[in-house]
């Protein structure tokens, strides 16, 4: 799915539920000036806000990254991981180094995200910290990742894994200057 797309989306089921912007931007806790650049502009909202803002509008996350619906299971074959997505900031410089691959995008009704995301090492060492509603799992399939966790950091290698509780503030980036690749499983209660 294209950024525009994801942008398009949030737009008509923000007009489709008869929200102004600026009640959204208000509800979802966001700018009314980044709410234009994600419905407008393609500019990829974080997956925190992402989160907000489909709470606000009172549909799951998936709604927005789905391509199409499938009632049945949804089964990903190795190499066929659809659509790239990276997530950003308020600050469009930051996070473009976090790039999620949906595994489940097919699946309709689901709760959980399943995605790999492949992690390319970041230029800065002052990491913003963002928080959600809900609960992440990570299992690193290459190489490490450094997790700021409220105030701590966790180093976790290959083969470990990490269950966190997303409304503490926190940040995954590439641990040792070394990209690294996850799967990751996102749930936020719809």
């Amino acid at each position: 799915m294209s950024k525009k797309i994801l942008g398009e989306k949030i737009k008509k089921y923000r007009e489709f539920r008869q929200i102004s912007r600026k009640d959204l931007a208000l509800k979802a806790n966001l700018d009314e000036e980044q709410l234009e650049k994600v419905e407008d502009k393609g500019v990829m909202p974080s997956l925190g806000h992402l989160i907000k803002i489909s709470r606000a509008l009172g549909v799951r996350i998936g709604t927005f990254l789905d391509g199409q619906e499938q009632i049945g299971p949804a089964i990903m074959r190795a190499g066929e991981e659809k659509s790239s997505m990276s997530f950003s900031t308020k600050d469009d410089s930051t996070r473009e180094h976090l790039n999620f691959f949906s595994l489940a995008q097919d699946k309709a009704g689901r709760h959980m995200e399943p995605f790999i995301v492949d992690i390319e090492p970041s230029k800065e060492s002052d990491y913003k910290l963002s928080s959600h509603e809900g609960e992440e799992f990570m299992y690193v399939l290459e190489g490490s990742i450094e997790v700021n966790y409220g105030k701590d950091v966790f180093q976790i290698n290959k083969g470990d894994t990490i269950y966190l509780d997303s409304v503490v503030e926190h940040n995954v980036h590439a641990a040792n200057n070394q990209p690294a690749k996850l799967l990751a499983v996102v749930y936020t209660p719809v």
